[in-house]
């Protein structure tokens, strides 16, 4: 028989009646603290820097050596929150989550020590510990007999520890939870260094390849003691009796009678169609009924009652047989504040005439997807590049003389005394270093050296076509022989006398001959081809010797020297570090610490003597990007504005904050002149 103003009181939120039940939820505010990124120990810095130049006519690129500083460990530590509060509790009250977040603010991955049989973990008031556990593999840090080491910990990663504590039933005031026991670096206590005898609370970090040392930390949280929210809720029914097969009219009203608190929403994980989040009367539809009514907005479930209430599947669109229904939730509001009620929520539900154990019929469809991958091909059937040719004229040059030996010539026969000067380009006469047999024509090739440092070698052949010009000072017309005389070994020489290039001859064991007047110039070309793995930047260069000897004299000869040269600016970087952070030795490369990149450029051409071919730097244009090919510093670094300098005046851009390029330009180099450009960076 039903009675009229059935009451059910629930004395707290997290308690249940049967066949009805309320649930509230707490929800409490988590606040994660942002730790600057630092570089990670074992990080190598790696700096090179670029250039491009010219010697007037051609275009050059080189690079630096590679510098590098590798970053050293540095251990740190974090527990938060640090004097944090979390949702207030109630007597009584079990299983109340404090959450502390441990990070590794060190720049290297570690791990965290906690002490054996839960002592870095204290409580204060009336509350004990329950459980403490890391999130995710849900170690014991709580009932361990024996330390516990975490699993490590990436740079700036954390790991969450969560303390359950259960309320005494007569608790007042206020519980406060500390994980770790650092008694210095107030008010956060972060990341101390930790004692020399593990204290009696402490949490550390594990690994001994820092330079710091380890470190412990502490965090403390705290929860207010309330007066719980009391609710009380009222069905209201007929007193009967009620025949079968008749409805039957329910009324539910939920109040929140007493206490300090508003009861607070919970959340329906699986419902959909309306808000899911709020505070719910639950409803299991009774035994031998099936729902007719009830208002709209309502959440039905057909899952069984079995199934965790607020796990269960809702929808607000009710199922194509009401029958199934095994479950109702009306959502009252978003909370239900101190002192008020809620507005009674009616139901309806028809008595059934049949067997009142219904068979359970779970609606479910089953949906077979199927994608297709197309795959647009397009066959190309692509003419066939025709190239028969190199793209060079051939040419066939023929000569014909005709002497007809007519006429009677005296010839009164003079002394022929022959000489000759052979030197750079229309200075026949230059003198070299020593003597007019030194005298030279510098050039560097242009392929096979871009982006190759000193010490390394070239990547290609490299050929450069020298203009000599070779003078007759004797007093008659005469032959002149040119040979080679000495070539660096792998290198070819071939020598063309006809002022065209096209009649080279390539000078191994030959010679070639060349008539000149009296008095007069002639110009010849030496093509010189320097093999791919020729060292480059080398500072001597690599001298061909070309020799220019009369047939009228065979004495009498002349040198001059076609120097190669793989690159002519040779650029040497280093990286020292200055350390004054007070973590790690004067010269540590922690982060903190400043790298002064240091690069010396040098004109490595010859010099000397008058008249010679020589290689002058122009338009130089230093780049220094800390984002390009090897280069890392840009991002593990930070750059000190105002620090960069050139000794030679050069004109220096991204000299300020936040900049990651700079380039240094220098309008000219003379050979064998040098300068310094530096410039500062602090270790991120």
């Amino acid at each position: 028989m039903y009675t009229k103003n059935t009451i059910a009181r629930v004395a707290r939120s997290r308690k249940c009646i049967p066949r009805i039940s309320v649930f509230l939820l707490c929800c409490a505010l988590f606040v994660m603290t942002t730790h600057a990124q630092q570089t990670a120990g074992g990080t190598v810095i790696s700096n090179q820097a670029s250039a491009t130049y010219s010697d007037g006519t051609d275009n050059f690129s080189t690079v630096s050596n590679t510098v590098t500083v590798t970053v050293s460990n540095v251990s740190g530590l974090t527990i938060t929150p640090d004097a944090g509060t979390t949702a207030s509790v109630v007597a009584g009250q079990v299983g109340v989550p404090y959450t502390f977040r441990v990070t590794n603010t060190g720049n290297f991955a570690d791990q965290v020590r906690f002490l054996a049989n839960g002592q870095s973990i204290q409580i204060t008031g009336d509350g004990t510990i329950a459980s403490a556990v890391i999130v995710g593999p849900g170690t014991d840090v709580f009932g361990n007999t024996s330390d516990v080491i975490s699993a490590v910990i990436a740079q700036n990663g954390f790991i969450d520890v969560t303390v359950t504590v259960n309320v005494n039933s007569n608790a007042v005031g206020g519980i406060n939870v500390r994980l770790g026991d650092a008694s210095s670096g107030g008010p956060t206590f972060d990341n101390q260094p930790a004692d020399a005898v593990i204290s009696a609370h402490e949490v550390r970090t594990v690994s001994l390849l820092s330079v710091n040392g380890l470190r412990e930390a502490r965090g403390d949280m705290s929860a207010t003691v309330d007066t719980d929210a009391l609710l009380v809720l009222t069905l209201t029914a007929p007193t009967g009796p009620v025949a079968l097969g008749t409805n039957i009219d329910y009324s539910w009203q939920v109040c929140n009678t007493n206490g300090l608190r508003d009861a607070q929403g919970i959340t329906l994980t699986n419902a959909t169609g309306g808000t899911n989040t709020g505070v719910f009367i639950i409803v299991p539809v009774p035994v031998g009924t099936t729902i007719m009514t009830v208002p709209a907005g309502t959440f039905y479930s057909t899952d069984a009652l079995t199934v965790n209430p607020l796990t269960a599947t809702y929808s607000t669109t009710a199922p194509g047989t009401l029958s199934t229904v095994r479950r109702v939730a009306f959502r009252t509001g978003a909370t239900l504040p101190l002192g008020t009620c809620a507005t009674a929520v009616p139901m309806t539900v028809t008595i059934t005439t049949t067997d009142a154990t219904l068979d359970i019929y779970e609606i479910g469809d089953t949906f077979a997807n199927k994608f297709f991958s197309v795959v647009a091909i397009t066959d190309q059937s692509g003419d066939a590049i025709a190239n028969d040719g190199d793209g060079n004229a051939d040419f066939n040059e023929g000569f014909t003389g005709d002497n007809d030996g007519d006429g009677i010539v005296q010839v009164t026969l003079v002394t022929r005394t022959g000489s000759t000067l052979i030197g750079p380009l229309n200075t026949p006469a230059a003198v070299g270093p020593t003597d007019n047999n030194d005298d030279y024509t510098n050039r560097s090739i242009t392929t096979g050296i871009a982006n190759v440092a000193f010490g390394g070698v070239t990547s290609a052949d490299g050929t450069i076509v020298y203009s000599n010009t070779l003078r007759n000072t004797g007093n008659a017309n005469d032959t002149f022989v040119i040979t080679r005389q000495s070539s660096t070994a792998g290198f070819t020489v071939d020598i063309s006398v006809n002022g065209l290039g096209t009649d080279y001859v390539t000078m191994t064991t030959n010679s070639v001959s060349l008539a000149i007047a009296y008095n007069t110039n002639a110009t010849i070309l030496v093509r010189v081809t320097a093999p791919a793995g020729t060292a480059v930047l080398q500072a001597s260069g690599f001298d061909v010797v070309v020799r220019s000897t009369s047939t009228q004299t065979p004495a009498a000869y002349n040198e001059t020297i076609d120097r190669l040269y793989t690159g002519f600016l040779r650029m040497v970087k280093t990286a020292p570090v200055t350390n004054g952070t007070g973590v790690g030795g004067a010269n540590d490369p922690v982060p903190g610490a400043v790298i002064e990149y240091t690069m010396v450029y040098t004109n490595i051409s010859s010099t000397g003597g008058t008249g010679n071919g020589q290689l002058t730097v122009s338009n130089l244009v230093i780049t220094e990007n800390g984002s390009t090919g090897s280069n890392n510093w840009g991002t593990t670094t930070t750059h000190v504005p105002g620090s960069a300098s050139d000794t030679l005046g050069g004109t220096i851009t991204g000299d300020v904050a936040l900049s990651s390029v700079l380039t240094d330009t220098v309008t000219t180099l003379a050979p064998q002149a040098t300068g310094t450009f530096k410039f500062q960076r602090v270790i991120k």
